[in-house]
């Protein structure tokens, strides 16, 4: 059972998220920034998980497949035949080590990895074979009992660990046909094919389990699942060696003890290196809703057009099918996009009619400007600035500053320049009244190939005929901005 899926949280709205490139990002490309980004993300929401309580439907599931797990590995046990005689203090062994080892936790994106198969593997080729599921089960409950005690795991999912044993059962099986007896190197063949079923089976529950509950895409569990599999195809040949050598002298267990060890370094190491990410990304937003702070101070109007851009901008994303390694910038560059105006006058800001040429030009500079700040903090916030000075660009190059055009302005700033203009148009301002969404949409269209990209009007245009984006209250948009939880779809109203 190598794959373990944390469970989905009530309010979490599952998103197509590509989990392979999060295990790629994990294993350390230094070119997978965004997609660890996406990483992070997902670690984070697992973390926030699994303390609370599982959904009624989740708790249903789980319980049902534990307890069915339970009485199958129980019929095992009663009914298969046992060609093994193992001295008690050996299956102690065997079951204590488990439950040590379970205790290394590898993060993969919204998955995670425990090296069992260092265990798991002797204990299929030492353990009597009937007993097997059992063991396991019961030492998969047992493994989380300190996560309970500490509160890093709610109570109700104690049972979690042991309704993820069922693909155990098929290697059982054919072991029990094949290779019932001790381990010998010339039964390889029956070992592999052991460990072909319980992939098989892993995979089949799997799916089965995310049809019931989080009805995720298929190829997104799939990607998930080969990419993690891979820890365990590697660590099961170390786990088979040990198992020949253990069989006759059981103190040869204790060999992985100090592959155990320097896994838990390294754990430990992955583990602190997410926490200080997900600091980072938690700073990252605190700054992002100081510099808001400071645009509401100095133009409330501005303020309170920006929040209300960032959930037009995550519904025409959602149209777009923009990746969610992007969403993080999108709605930070949606968000500060006007940031830089904290530089310009209040009296041309404000000025109740039409602006003239020179203060438009000083208008047009607050796209420098806000770049210049988000790069004095730097990082993502840095990459955010670079979309941000490009929030003006036009499609055939007229915009300002830098006359990009096409393709070559970040697709992230040409959404937000939609965007933006629609929610302009769509407001009351001090020198005008709001446009409607029908005359919006279609000034909006015409400029689309001059003005606009075409296939962002496109977007916006199937968005708002299918129901334009709630206009949430500001302070709700900044709460949900602040913990990260906007992403995704839109509320859409009727």
């Amino acid at each position: 059972m190598p794959l373990h899926i944390a469970p989905k949280l009530q309010s979490f709205d599952p998103k197509p998220v590509q989990y392979e490139k999060c295990v790629r990002a994990c294993e350390g490309g230094a070119d997978d920034e965004p997609q660890m980004l996406l990483s992070e993300q997902l670690v984070g929401e697992a973390r926030g998980r699994r303390p609370r309580p599982m959904t009624r439907r989740e708790r249903h599931v789980t319980s049902t497949a534990a307890v069915l797990y339970l009485v199958a590995a129980s019929g095992a046990a009663l009914w298969l035949p046992s060609d093994r005689s193992v001295d008690p203090l050996v299956i102690a062994m065997l079951v204590g080590g488990y439950v040590a080892v379970y205790q290394v936790k590898f993060e993969f994106g919204g998955y995670f990895v425990v090296p069992e198969q260092l265990l798991l593997v002797p204990m299929l080729l030492i353990a009597p074979l009937p007993l097997v599921p059992l063991m396991v089960g019961l030492s998969a409950a047992a493994a989380v009992l300190p996560d309970v005690l500490n509160s890093r795991l709610h109570p109700d999912r104690w049972m979690a660990n042991m309704a993820d044993s069922w693909p155990l059962i098929a290697p059982v099986l054919v072991l029990a046909i094949f290779a019932p007896g001790r381990p010998e190197l010339g039964l390889v063949e029956f070992y592999v094919l052991a460990f072909a079923a319980q992939v098989v089976a892993d995979f089949a529950w799997c799916i089965i389990r995310d049809r019931l509950v989080d009805q995720l895409p298929l190829r997104e569990v799939a990607s998930g699942y080969l990419g993690v599999t891979r820890v365990e195809a590697t660590l099961a040949p170390i786990g088979f060696l040990v198992a020949l050598v253990a069989y006759d002298h059981p103190i040869a267990l204790f060999i992985v003890a100090p592959l155990v060890y320097l896994l838990v370094l390294f754990s430990r190491d992955r583990r602190e290196r997410y926490s200080a990410a997900l600091e980072l990304q938690r700073a990252y937003r605190g700054t992002v809703m100081l510099l808001a702070d400071v645009v509401q101070h100095e133009d409330p109007y501005t303020a309170h057009h920006s929040r209300s851009v960032v959930e037009l901008v995550n519904a025409v994303a959602d149209e777009l099918g923009v990746k969610p390694e992007a969403r993080q910038e999108l709605e930070f560059a949606a968000m500060l996009h006007d940031v830089g105006k904290i530089a310009i006058p209040q009296e041309i800001l404000n000025k109740p009619a039409a602006l003239s040429d020179d203060e438009f030009e000083i208008v047009k500079t607050h796209t420098i400007e806000g770049q210049y700040m988000l790069d004095r903090v730097g990082g993502l916030l840095g990459r955010v600035g670079e979309v941000v000075r490009s929030c003006h660009e036009r499609w055939d190059g007229g915009g300002y500053p830098d006359g990009l055009a096409g393709r070559a302005i970040p697709l992230e700033a040409r959404i937000v320049f939609v965007c933006d203009a629609y929610h302009a148009m769509t407001s009351d301002r001090v020198y005008r009244k709001a446009m409607a969404r029908e005359d919006a949409l279609l000034e909006l269209t015409v400029n689309a190939g001059t003005q606009f990209d075409p296939a962002v009007i496109s977007a916006i245009t199937q968005v708002v005929e299918q129901g334009e984006p709630v206009r949430l209250p500001v302070d709700e948009i900044r709460g949900m901005l602040a913990s990260g939880r906007l992403t995704g779809k839109a509320s859409v109203s009727a």
